[in-house]
């Protein structure tokens, strides 16, 4: 009974429960509100799982949501009222505040929030040491990378190749000898220049080989606004996916065309006479065609004036694309025209506190050894004719480049991609070096047997060219010295060719994916090298004047002048070459995907270079003049070569997520650097030597919405680094030619703090221990090694054990206003494998201020160095990189830092 009763009376509790769950839908039907929002990153890709915050400012309420995969967050019934402020964070973007909103009990509200892009973000897609058809993000990779957004270039404006690479762990880089011509050292490889990194522009080099004799890949780039984005992979597989890349790639990525006209123009003034525009503009055209045009003009002196414009010229970029369901075609052509002032070694001492500075009556912060009398002089050559040397040029680059890229999906998941560049580049490097420094009196006593060829002198002086004044050797300049240095000139056109032909396919083993590549590089250049310097005698002051070596009599009256026009020896550097090299590569990578936490990835690449050549000796001739009475020339015999060369390279990689926002990996590659024409331009009997290398790292991953953090330890070994060690004298050079292993242990860290929206701190850190091991040294002829040659343990040249960048920056105004402030330290380095000569440590602080007017105009603001630092750079390589001739000298040749500078840039975006 009581059972019946029971279920009798469920019929009227389910009719009065459906019937207050209708009137509830009823009353939800009548004040619905749907907020949706759609949040994307400045290329318009989605960015995932953000932290979205309503707060409601009139009753201090919050509701927290997030993204989802696809950038899209969606709140239901947010109670009525405001105003309303939506707060969008994402660790590697800037945070992003909209405001002002009052909801209505049923309204339905679209927002599209863009956040900017700071350095550090995990799901950032990675383009570059890879070939896979998937994506992969900086978070999945099993390699360190670094990325640099356009945020952080616009606000750093960075001038040259190496300055944009300033805030990269791994990597010390040297951007004082100007715009180009820098030097960067990856990973405790140690070699200078670009022979131990590969540049790329999309994906593609740059140059073959960026380490070719004098014609390093930054001379053959400028960046601009066309570049969007830089991908930097430290060591991992660059050595499987590019030619010259054993210790990494950096790729400077270019803008890409969206689906409305956009555009940037900007003007950037300055001091040192700094004029520069810049422009890019990017435009659907119709039937999927796409349009871009940018490029830049720029004059200026250079921070270090030599007394004309030093910096003058720019470049033009079109490109023309279309997209088709499953297929892509892009043509780029682009032509430089740019001449960059080339800055070398300087007269430096110390005060009496024992820091560094430069000599009395010279400015090591803005001071030049060039100067309006070494503007442009005539050399003579070995058959009386002459050499127009123009330091006006300085590195002269005339390039057009042609770019084409396809892409295609053949089948499902068969992918091919096809990337050919061509480029024809004229290349003049012409400058001023400093050989010596000493005083005038040193230099008497060392050429004292000239005044046997003077009758009637007693003594030598030097005279001033232009005025015939005579030069105080006591203390002419406050300083009584005088440089011996050399007129260099070189030109070295070429042509080149490169395709990348690569083939991708997805596929399933079981419950495994694999992205599986293979690929077939070419690449084919030649080039003509040519090279002519005289020696010249200078006072020291800023835009040094030419003197003239003089013999006098006992009343001090001139009786004989020995050097012609301040040159003392025309035709002391000669060379006449002509050579070509075709490299071919074949690789294979696979990304076995074996879990979705866990993946490895690995890659072999055969490469075969062959190089073959003429080049003229040289004979010493006499003109009959001092001046002329060793002038180096041809001989007419050409003397030829013809070798080749192959190695294998590899890499093995392993990747594990711990979570969305953490992972780990690990890697080891054996890489190495074939010889090719660079081993022989200017010398067919060079000994050939494969440098090999050992590369190992371990990382780790972690990123929140508050602050970020990549630690990777990373071991390198490297056999069979060569020195040619140059010491310059008076009279000629000494040389001695070694060879030498290295091992590197190391600790990079990277990381970003954003505790508060109106601050935040990234940083970057290498510490490293690097060490020579098994150096075999060959001392010529009146070299200056000495006795001690086992250099075992000794810390390899230029490069600190400790670098650190700290960049604080403060937001104003809702983000307005940013200003932050890069902090940069360099540890003690030494220019010599002796370990004899120091480069103390230094800090440098630069000031960088970013203020947005409206949505479309920005202001931005640079001061460089602004405390003047001093710091060393580099020593004089022409004293010697074994064992350096300077060592203990009070009075040395060095490289500082630029002086101070600043520059402002007006931006307009549409």
């Amino acid at each position: 009974m009581i059972r019946r009763i029971t279920k009798t009376r469920r019929i009227p509790l389910i009719v009065l429960l459906a019937l207050c769950c209708h009137i509830q839908l009823i009353a939800n039907a009548q004040n619905f509100n749907e907020i949706k929002g759609q949040v994307n990153d400045e290329s318009g890709q989605p960015v995932t799982y953000a932290s979205v915050v309503a707060r409601n400012h009139s009753s201090g309420t919050t509701t927290t949501t997030q993204t989802d995969s696809l950038g899209i967050f969606t709140y239901h019934n947010l109670p009525a009222g405001g105003p309303y402020s939506f707060v969008v964070s994402h660790v590697g973007f800037q945070t992003q505040t909209i405001s002002g909103y009052d909801i209505k009990a049923d309204a339905n509200i679209s927002l599209l929030i863009k956040l900017k892009a700071v350095e550090n973000g995990l799901n950032e897609v990675i383009v570059t040491g890879r070939a896979g058809a998937l994506n992969r993000t900086k978070l999945q990779t099993s390699y360190s990378v670094t990325n640099i957004g356009y945020n952080a270039l616009s606000l750093q404006g960075p001038t040259s190749v190496t300055e944009t690479l300033k805030s990269v762990p791994g990597f010390w880089v040297e951007a004082t000898g100007g715009e180009a011509s820098g030097n960067v050292r990856a990973r405790g490889v140690p070699v200078d220049g670009f022979g131990s990194i590969q540049l790329l522009e999309d994906g593609v080099p740059v140059q073959h080989d960026p380490a070719l004799g004098y014609l390093n890949g930054d001379q053959a780039f400028r960046f601009d606004e066309t570049i969007q984005s830089i991908e930097v992979v430290r060591g991992g597989p660059s050595s499987v996916f590019y030619s010259n890349a054993p210790a990494g790639a950096v790729n400077y990525i270019p803008r890409a065309v969206g689906d409305k006209t956009e555009g940037i123009f900007k003007l950037t003034m300055g001091d040192n006479s700094l004029n520069r525009e810049d422009f890019w503009i990017g435009a659907p055209i119709g039937d999927g065609w796409k349009f871009a045009a940018g490029g830049f003009y720029r004059t200026g002196t250079g921070v270090r004036n030599p007394g004309y414009t030093g910096n003058h010229g720019g470049q033009i970029r079109v490109s023309l694309g279309k997209s088709w369901e499953k297929s892509s075609l892009s043509v780029d052509f682009k032509q430089l025209n740019d001449d960059v002032v080339f800055y070398t070694d300087l007269p430096m001492t110390y005060n009496s506190k024992g820091d560094i500075v430069g000599v009395h009556g010279f400015d090591g912060n803005y001071g030049a050894i060039a100067g309006a009398e070494t503007q442009r002089i005539n050399m003579i050559q070995g058959d009386s004719s002459l050499y127009h040397f123009d330091n006006t040029v300085g590195t002269s680059v005339n390039r057009s480049q042609v770019t084409i890229k396809f892409q295609t999906e053949l089948a499902d998941n068969w992918i091919l991609k096809n990337s050919l560049r061509y480029n024809n580049t004229q290349t003049q490097r012409n400058g001023l070096f400093a050989l010596n420094v000493l005083t005038a009196d040193s230099f008497y006593k060392a050429q004292s047997g000239l005044l046997s060829q003077a009758p009637g002198a007693t003594q030598l002086g030097f005279q001033y060219v232009t005025t015939g004044s005579a030069y105080n050797s006591a203390n002419q300049n406050g300083n009584g010295l005088v440089i011996q240095g050399g007129l260099r000139g070189i030109t070295m056109p070429m042509t080149e060719i490169t395709n990348d032909l690569h083939l991708s396919h997805v596929f399933y083993t079981g419950s495994s994916k694999h992205d599986f590549n293979l690929g077939y590089y070419y690449a084919h250049f030649s080039q003509n090298f040519s090279r002519y310097s005289s020696k010249v005698y200078l006072d020291v002051q800023n835009n040094s004047r030419l003197l003239n070596i003089v013999g006098l009599d006992g009343n001090g009256n001139v009786v004989h002048t020995f050097s012609n026009n301040g040159v003392s020896q025309y035709g002391y550097e000669w060379a006449d070459a002509n050579g070509e090299q075709t490299t071919n590569a074949l690789y294979v990578s696979d990304e076995w995907q074996v879990t979705p936490a866990f993946r490895i990835d690995g890659g072999v690449r055969w490469e075969y270079s062959q190089t073959d050549g003429v080049v003229q000796q040289a004979k010493a001739v006499n003109l009959g003049t001092y001046a002329t009475s060793q002038i180096a020339t041809g001989n007419g015999i050409w003397q030829g070569y013809n070798h080749h060369f192959d190695y294998t390279t590899w890499t093995l990689g392993a990747d594990y997520q711990l979570s969305g926002n953490m992972g780990l990996f690990g890697r080891y590659t054996s890489a190495a650097r074939i010889p090719g024409f660079g081993t022989y331009y200017t010398n067919v009997n060079s000994t050939a030597v494969t440098q090999t290398m050992q590369l190992g790292e371990v990382g780790f991953k972690y990123a929140r919405r508050l602050f970020s953090l990549y630690g990777t330890g990373f071991y390198t070994r490297y056999n069979n680094v060569g020195f040619t060690n140059t010491v310059s004298t008076l009279n000629g050079f000494t040389q001695v030619n070694a060879f030498a292993n290295t091992n590197t242990y190391g600790l990079e860290f990277e990381g970003s703090i954003f505790p508060i929206e109106w601050f935040d701190v990234s940083a970057t850190a290498t510490y490293q221990h690097g060490e020579y091991q098994g150096l075999v040294a060959e001392t010529a002829s009146g070299g200056t090694l000495t006795q001690k040659y086992n250099y075992n343990g000794n810390q390899t040249i230029r490069v600190p054990a400790a670098s650190v960048r700290v960049v604080p920056g403060f937001n104003f105004f809702r983000n307005r206003i940013r200003i932050q402030s890069p902090i940069e330290y360099e540890g003690k380095r030494y220019t010599d494998v002796a370990n004899s000569q120091v480069l103390p440590s230094y800090t440098k602080v630069d000031l960088d201020a970013q203020i947005n007017v409206t949505r479309e105009v920005s202001l931005f603001g640079v001061i460089d160095n602004l405390t003047n630092s001093l710091g060393l750079t580099e020593g004089n390589p022409r004293q010697g990189e074994i064992q350096s001739a300077a060592a203990g000298q009070y009075i040395f040749l060095a490289r500082p830092l630029l002086g101070r500078s600043f520059k402002v840039s007006l931006r307009y975006k549409f």
